[in-house]
């Protein structure tokens, strides 16, 4: 997808030749037209897949998954960080850890919004060491849902996130692939 890879050459920032912050445009700021065209994209690599439902994580991935979801016609779910007094005792539960923060922290979705019947498309922003999603993927098999796909804006290829979903025979479609970061500058594949 030309229009990210230059927005992320544009407005990229490179942190200590292991991160990418592109918090100007995806993740703090947001460029609707860019989502737009993003949520266009993922339809269309995603359009033989007969999604029920959108599940991503938040903050990061609940403006992207929102956009998308308007082109599939389906609801979004996202798995909550932090636990809230009105989501109940009623859960689906994983834990994740964040490369970006160095964290780890329980993942949480009410089983009222996940069922078997559902077949989830997961999106996020970032594809690092794949924990996210991985996360993602067990609250949906908890439900006994279906994973057709992951859709990530921006996949790191250097770290070992892309690996970790294809072991589990899960379509993945990254829109921006960074093969290395070398001396502050972004090299795509």
């Amino acid at each position: 997808m030309d229009i990210l890879k230059e927005k992320i050459l544009q407005y990229g920032k490179v942190i200590d030749n292991r991160l990418v912050k592109v918090d100007s445009f995806l993740n703090h700021q947001l460029d609707i037209e860019l989502f737009n065209e993003i949520g266009k994209e993922f339809k269309k690599r995603f359009r033989e897949k007969n999604i029920t439902k959108i599940l991503t994580i938040e903050a990061s991935g609940i403006g992207i998954a929102c956009i998308t979801a308007q082109y599939f016609h389906v609801p979004v779910v996202f798995a909550k960080k932090h636990n809230a007094g009105n989501l109940g005792k009623d859960i689906y539960q994983a834990e994740v850890y964040s490369f970006t923060k160095d964290v780890l922290y329980n993942v949480r979705v009410s089983k009222e919004y996940l069922s078997s019947e559902d077949k989830i498309l997961i999106i996020d922003d970032f594809l690092a060491n794949g924990q996210a999603v991985t996360g993602l993927i067990n609250v949906a098999k908890q439900a006994k849902a279906e994973v057709v796909g992951v859709g990530i804006v921006i996949e790191k290829r250097f770290q070992k996130g892309r690996e970790m979903i294809e072991d589990k025979n899960i379509k993945l479609e990254s829109l921006a692939v960074i093969e290395k970061i070398r001396d502050g500058k972004i090299v795509f594949n």
